[in-house]
This record gives C-alpha cells, sequence and structure tokens, in this order.
C-alpha cells in the first residue's frame, strides 16, 4: 500500500504558509512506515524543532484502477476517513530552499496518523464533509471539503494519470488553515461531524 499526499488545496492554507496557488494538483507519497501504530503515541523527532499537525479527510481506495475518468471515480472508494499529516516545517523549509525533495520533512516514521473509517453510505455528501481538530480540547482546525480546491473524484482522476491506484491505498486530501506547532504532552482529537476518529499524545 502506499499513502498518496496531496498538498495546497485549500486557498486558506496556501496563503497562511505564504505558498502559491497551484495550477495542478501537489503530489508527494509517504511509505507505509510513516503509518503511526495505533494506540500509539507521536514522538517528536530529534531531527525537527519545529513539527506541524495537518488534519485531513483520507480516502481509501477499494479497488485497482489506472487512468480512472472523474465520472468513474465514485466506484474506487467506499470509506472516508480522517488523519493527521505531520510535517518538521523547520526542515521542510530548508530543503525547499535548497530546491530538494521534501520527504525528509514529511514521510518521516509516525508522521501520517489514520483514524477511524466511515461508509460513504453513511456520509449525506463526500463533498460537502465537516471536519476538524481538537488540540487539548481547543478546536485549532475546522474544514470543509467542500473548499477543496480539487473535490475527491478529480483528485482519483488525477493522481490515476501517473500512479496505478490498488487496494488499500490511502489519499490524504490536503489540509485547511490553522495548522500549527506540537508540543510535548499534547492531546490531539480528530473529528468528522461529531464523531471522533481519532486520538493521540505528542511525546
Amino acid at each position: 500500500m502506499k499513502l498518496i499526499c496531496i498538498g495546497r488545496n485549500y486557498t486558506e492554507h496556501i496563503d497562511e504558509l505564504d505558498n502559491e496557488k497551484p495550477t495542478d494538483p501537489v503530489i508527494f507519497l509517504k511509505p507505509d512506515t510513516a503509518i503511526l501504530l495505533k494506540k500509539q503515541p507521536f514522538f517528536i523527532p530529534d531531527f525537527s524543532e519545529d513539527v506541524h499537525h495537518e488534519v485531513e479527510v483520507l480516502v481509501k481506495i477499494n479497488r485497482v484502477g489506472k487512468y480512472i475518468d472523474k465520472k468513474f471515480a465514485h466506484k474506487y472508494y467506499n470509506e472516508i476517513g480522517l488523519g493527521i499529516d505531520f510535517t518538521a516545517r523547520d526542515l521542510q523549509k530548508q530543503l525547499k530552499d535548497k530546491g530538494l525533495p521534501w520527504e525528509k520533512a514529511k514521510a518521516f516514521d509516525g508522521s501520517a496518523v489514520i483514524g477511524d473509517w466511515i461508509p460513504v453510505n453513511e456520509i449525506e455528501n463526500v463533498n460537502n464533509i465537516v471536519f476538524s481538530l481538537k488540540k487539548n480540547d481547543n478546536i485549532i482546525q475546522n474544514g470543509n471539503t467542500s473548499h477543496m480546491l480539487w473535490k475527491i473524484d478529480e483528485l482519483i482522476e488525477y493522481i490515476s494519470k501517473y500512479f496505478t491506484l490498488k487496494i488499500g491505498d490511502i489519499i490524504f486530501t490536503g489540509t485547511p488553515a490553522g495548522v500549527g506547532k506540537v508540543l510535548a504532552n499534547d492531546k490531539l482529537k480528530g473529528f468528522i461531524e461529531n464523531k471522533q476518529m481519532f486520538s493521540i499524545t505528542v511525546k
């Protein structure tokens, strides 16, 4: 399985990081070793002084596909989830300034939180999902998939031009505004509507 991540998919998040608005989806990958094991805390890596949380809606692929037309994309997933793309922001900036790839800042061990899953047939509209992240019981990120620059089915169409999608692959669809630094002993909880999807502690 692979984790396919989309960057810069919410305008307000692009603005808060002073990034350029992309003309196509920004794609990067995480290996399966990036997945934070269930019930394990997230350990801040020793190579970063500025790890940020980025809460994201997730899509789990349930069949093999290549060059998928947008109108058929909905057939390729039946579960929606929520997770975190942890980012070593200071290391990412160093790499970007040198024109180097981001993987060390984005794909390190434990950098991908994958929460629970909801069947798509229990969601009224995948393009209108309200989600949020609480840090120490305070809401710090609020999002709605209606604000995506590229919606879920459009992302599947675009990604499948470059990568064959396989059963179990997970798409991280991008984060809304409100990203920020995590500190030891922070407690992070993610929600779709009022349903808690994950809870982790930072160490």
